[in-house]
């Protein structure tokens, strides 16, 4: 391939049973897309060969939506972490918040804490919360505490010291004490400068506990990446080192060694690409306020987009708060190779577990379990021969046999085809209760939403799910399969900040100090994107989190001259009252730095997929418990603003969507498909 005047940018999402690879072609301007199969025993391996087989010998920018950090926390394979914490409050991580999952049941599992009681550390010090330094630490106390830390080997250390973030003194002091054990260190005014010390202390422990496995797995890439090739010449022939950018939690990217250091900031990193990318492509649509509803080969994970994309501080991985700013996104284990059993009783149950990428489904030629994917494809609603483009075929035959000898085994009379049914209406219970959750339960009525519906098996199903709300709408983009990388490739360079200031206002807003406080961030944020080489000027967006003085959580609103009148609208809005007459508390102040990255212009409309041509165009497809003719078109083949009507099957390289009967469907000038249900 000839060398190009500038690098080619990739974008890579690595899922649990495909990595989604998405880039723009220099020739045409037209986006392209390649899924490869996962490798989960190491995810890089899947990564080098995509790019060998998109870049050759070019130079690329790589952008990385990974797993790692939620796949580290889940299977709990973390680093030996040590917690370094005031003395006294060594076991706050276990106690926790006193949240019991259930009321009355005295045997629940609770959650075990990452790190051991004989791996915490307290050391004798006291900061209070106005900032003023209590007690400091002595230099026989710190030496200690370094001998103790060191004979304990940890892989890394965490650090978080009571009310540092009101005055960093002590916890400085206590970093440069630990500095010499030459392992990771995660200091808490460094990476949450916020209060609730549970929550921090949880946050800065995660990020201590994913660090070394991060750093590792990143250095490991960017080595595989260069050392064979990929990219460009050999590093000893004078190739640069490949130029690696990670996405974030909260929908913007940052540079490789940021995320190697903060990797507590990219544990939703590959669901948040999805959420950019559905809220830039119904927007295109003239759509704004969305439910964007990913289905996988292992999970489903939605969120709600009323206008902008908002993030939220208080998201939960694992059972773990982690107080850093994600994307608002409920996760659930709901995806095409989710797994079908029956339990103890001999009711049917799908999922969580997944058949991933290695075995997978049984149509893919080594699962012996039935799948989502199986069950769909049994109900005809896979076409064997137009499974990714038609480069790899479906084995229907050894999904009947296989699947019908796995019913047999355990005693069930069921036919394929109702066993296939009701596999599809299990999985869509479990996805609706899931776009439930993101609405219904937060106060908003879906039937103002119009559903997105991507990730492989999206189409599949976001009909029936989108019917069964009274969802009027459905978006298939124009790139469904892949629109997770796609969203990363267009996602800006995004960094977070934040700082618990706990000050009481009457009715003005104490505007002089908010000017000097986020100056002071916007500032900070300047100094961070130069070290990593950034051009440009930044966009900022200045938040606030306030409440009624007394209560226990806050609302954040954007900063304007009105608001506190805004506030008490808003608490009015979601809870039904104000307090006129109390006091309202400014908690923590919020800075979002965005510089726009040098993004592709290239618009959906312009996607280079193949779809096989060879199979019939009508096909026999299970609808309602009947097989019922189905068309099956090819979506680049649909033209723009024609109007079609279901049952049909819409069929291209990265995914395939399902239309019932009577629905209709089109095409519009950008390219999504649009479902009228």
């Amino acid at each position: 391939m000839a060398r190009r005047s500038e690098p080619l940018r990739i974008a890579i999402d690595t899922g649990g049973t495909f990595t989604d690879c998405v880039w723009v072609d220099p020739s045409t301007r037209g986006l392209r897309m390649l899924k490869v199969f996962s490798t989960p025993a190491d995810p890089s391996r899947a990564i080098v060969d995509a790019i060998r087989t998109i870049a050759a010998e070019a130079e690329f920018i790589l952008l990385h939506g990974t797993t790692v950090g939620t796949n580290t926390l889940l299977e709990r394979k973390g680093a030996r972490t040590a917690l370094v914490t005031t003395a006294g409050f060594e076991d706050a991580i276990e106690i926790g918040r006193q949240a019991r999952p259930k009321l009355y049941d005295f045997f629940f599992d609770r959650i075990e804490p990452l790190i051991a009681k004989d791996l915490r550390f307290g050391i004798e010090e006291r900061t209070a919360a106005t900032g003023e330094i209590l007690t400091e630490p002595t230099t026989v106390d710190l030496k200690e505490l370094a001998e103790r830390v060191a004979a304990a080997k940890p892989e890394s250390v965490a650090i978080s010291l009571l009310f540092s973030f009101a005055n960093a003194k002590n916890e400085q002091a206590v970093a440069g004490s630990l500095g010499a054990l030459g392992v990771p260190l995660s200091i808490s005014h460094q990476i949450l400068p916020e209060f609730r010390e549970y929550e921090r202390t949880s946050t800065v422990v995660i990020n201590a506990y994913l660090q070394p496995v991060m750093r590792r797995y990143l250095e490991n890439m960017e080595r595989a990446l260069r050392g064979q090739g990929a990219g460009g010449r050999h590093q000893a022939s004078g190739s640069p080192v490949p130029k690696i950018f990670v996405m974030q939690s909260s929908g913007g990217i940052t540079a490789l060694a940021t995320a190697a250091r903060e990797p507590v900031r990219t544990v939703l990193s590959g669901p948040a690409g999805g959420v950019v990318g559905a809220a830039a492509t119904a927007r295109g649509s003239g759509f704004e306020n969305i439910i964007a509803f990913d289905m996988g080969g292992t999970s489903t994970d939605v969120s709600l987009v009323e206008g902008a994309i908002r993030t939220a501080s208080d998201a939960q991985i694992a059972g773990l708060p982690i107080s850093v700013p994600m994307l608002d996104i409920h996760t659930v284990g709901a995806g095409g190779g989710s797994l079908a059993r029956f339990d103890a009783a001999g009711v049917l149950r799908v999922g969580p577990e997944s058949a991933g990428a290695d075995p997978g489904p049984i149509c893919y030629g080594r699962g012996v379990q039935p799948t989502v994917t199986d069950a769909n494809l049994l109900l005809g609603r896979l076409q064997p021969t137009k499974f990714l483009g038609g480069e790899f075929t479906l084995d229907l035959e050894r999904t009947h046999r296989v699947t019908q000898e796995w019913l047999t085994k355990h005693g069930s009379s069921l036919s394929l085809e109702k066993f296939a049914t009701g596999v599809v209406r299990v999985v869509n219970a479990t996805m609706e209760k899931a776009i439930r959750v993101v609405s219904i339960e937060r106060g908003r009525d879906p039937r103002r939403f119009t559903l997105v519906a991507f990730g492989g098996a999206g189409g599949l199903h976001a009909c029936a799910l989108a019917e069964a709300l009274s969802i009027p709408h459905v978006i298939l983009p124009a790139f469904p399969g892949a629109l997770s990388a796609l969203g990363i490739l267009w996602s800006d360079v995004v960094k977070d900040y934040s700082r618990t200031v706990l000050w009481r206002v009457s009715r003005v807003i104490p505007q002089a100090k908010l000017n000097q406080e986020f100056s002071a961030l916007e500032q900070a944020s300047r100094l961070d994107f130069a070290r990593e080489g950034w051009d440009g000027t930044p966009r900022f967006n200045r938040t606030v989190d306030l409440r009624y003085r007394g209560q226990g959580y806050e609302l954040n609103l954007p900063l304007t001259s009105s608001l506190l009148g805004e506030f008490e609208a808003e608490h009015r809005r979601r809870y039904g009252y104000t307090h006129a007459k109390r006091e309202i508390e400014i908690v923590t102040l919020r800075l979002r730095a965005a510089l726009k990255s040098s993004r592709s212009h290239a618009t959906a409309a312009t996607v280079r997929g193949k779809v096989s041509r060879r199979s019939a165009s009508e096909t026999r497809v299970v609808f309602d418990g009947r097989r019922v003719n189905t068309k099956i078109y090819a979506r680049e083949e649909l033209g723009a603003r024609k109007t079609f009507r279901g049952p049909a099957i819409v069929a291209e390289y990265s995914a395939t969507t399902v239309v019932p009967p009577g629905k209709k469907f089109s095409v519009d000038d950008v390219g999504n498909l649009i479902i009228a249900v």
